[in-house]
């Protein structure tokens, strides 16, 4: 799953569309086939009046493809005329892969992705606006903050369905080893607590946390929303800034001093990824390692016989909140079937469907009916812990940002690497940011 705020709905006026044909002519030349891989541009509507949908799915997990291919496979027995082709995509390349397919014409009918990915798409004229189309019942039950993370200036553009907070994976023998308080979700830790935990944690060449930071942006600016911190604000103009008040530098700094301050976090880690610090987290060289909820199955898979691990809530600052960027289903403008897609996707999003979905992905279904599934209740794998998280999760700051992928890839991800390795200090991370950070946002703001 990808790591990475939606329009505040001020302009009534659908996203205009912006060509990018002259970006992308030579790729638009390419043949169908490396456009999309497993898609060629042939007829939707086959003789006899039935109509083939073409659904990209990023499902990567031995569950979850299983499940998503059951229910395309259910689909079409129960619909014999509207039949559903399941083409496979990869996180790590569908941003291109779709700027390509869209550009050629070739752009697969239902699309599979997440809200970071969303904006350059909704705003450029590439996915369908959903708004009108969506089902009474669907519409009920996905609450308000997750509709925010795929809208875009009022409207509706990918409909969130799989959600994942960012927890403590913690070994459960340390923790109870140093007497440290365990947090619930209830009674989470403050950010001071969390750093007091990882001192008493921290012992004997062994570390209370590591921090796996190859992608620091996303994790870092999600966090920060349990501050206060949004680093994006959006003017009255419409316009958007970066900012690094004190509310943003909260979090950040907290990460940076248990790195060179308190030193209870490893330096080696911050260059990895959460999956990277797994074998370290096994052999007792960390006690805590903040991830991703779905990281769970790895844990299940790979932890030697008769590791005790836990799942804790991320730490508390003015309140719980935290950023997600929820997996969404879109349907394509040029797909000449918008109703038929749309019923698709009201079938996969059934809540029953849902949490097949949520526990395939191991992470939470946006769905309020599926939230209340026992099966995502239970204590096993600590899936109540995450259910319980599922009320604080909010837009993540920068999905309605454009120009936030340049932001990150140019300035931010650098800065915050140098920052929380020790190379600059606050103040050069924060002209960073800021200086520059506005530099890149205004070329797409005029």
């Amino acid at each position: 799953m990808r790591e990475v705020s939606p329009s505040d709905g001020n302009e009534a006026t659908a996203p205009a569309r912006f060509p990018r044909r002259g970006l992308l002519a030579a790729a638009a030349a390419l043949p169908a086939a490396a456009l999309l891989p497993g898609c060629s541009a042939g007829p939707r509507r086959a003789t006899g009046g039935k109509v083939t949908l073409r659904f990209q799915s990023l499902a990567w997990q031995q569950d979850s493809l299983k499940i998503n291919k059951q229910l395309v496979a259910e689909w079409n027995r129960r619909h014999p005329h509207v039949q559903v082709r399941y083409i496979q995509g990869a996180w790590a390349t569908v941003h291109d892969q779709l700027l390509t397919s869209f550009e050629g014409g070739e752009a697969p009918d239902i699309i599979h992705d997440a809200t970071d990915d969303l904006a350059d798409f909704a705003y450029g004229g590439d996915l369908a606006d959903l708004t009108s189309l969506l089902p009474p019942r669907l519409k009920a039950d996905i609450p308000r903050q997750s509709w925010e993370t795929g809208t875009f200036d009022g409207r509706v553009y990918g409909v969130p369905f799989l959600q994942e907070p960012r927890v403590l994976i913690a070994n459960r023998r340390k923790l109870s080893h140093s007497g440290v308080r365990i947090p619930t979700p209830e009674h989470p830790w403050t950010w001071e607590e969390f750093a007091d935990a990882a001192q008493r944690l921290t012992h004997g060449g062994n570390y209370g946390v590591a921090w796996p930071l190859k992608e620091p942006v996303s994790a870092t600016l999600n966090l920060a929303l349990s501050t206060g911190g949004r680093i994006f604000h959006r003017r009255p103009d419409g316009k958007v800034e970066v900012r690094f008040d004190a509310v943003d530098q909260a979090v950040p700094r907290a990460i940076h001093d248990q790195v060179n301050v308190a030193r209870t976090a490893s330096r080696s880690t911050l260059g990895m990824g959460g999956a990277d610090t797994l074998p370290g987290f096994f052999a007792g060289r960390y006690a805590m390692v903040p991830l991703g909820f779905s990281y769970r199955q790895q844990i299940v898979q790979q932890a030697p016989k008769g590791f005790d691990w836990t799942v804790l809530p991320a730490p508390k600052g003015t309140a719980l909140d935290q950023g997600v960027s929820p997996q969404t289903l879109s349907v394509a403008q040029d797909c000449p079937y918008k109703e038929e897609a749309m019923a698709f996707i009201d079938f996969l999003l059934r809540p029953r469907n849902m949490v097949r979905l949520a526990l395939g992905d191991w992470m939470l279904p946006t769905g309020r009916q599926a939230l209340k599934d026992p099966a995502l209740r239970v204590a096993k794998y600590d899936w109540a812990t995450g259910t319980a998280l599922a009320g604080a999760l909010r837009s993540a700051p920068a999905q309605s940002v454009r120009g936030y992928p340049e932001w990150k890839d140019k300035v931010a991800a650098p800065g915050l690497q140098d920052y929380y390795s020790g190379a600059i200090d606050l103040d050069a991370l924060r002209q960073r940011l800021v200086d520059e950070g506005n530099l890149v946002l205004a070329r797409y703001q005029r």
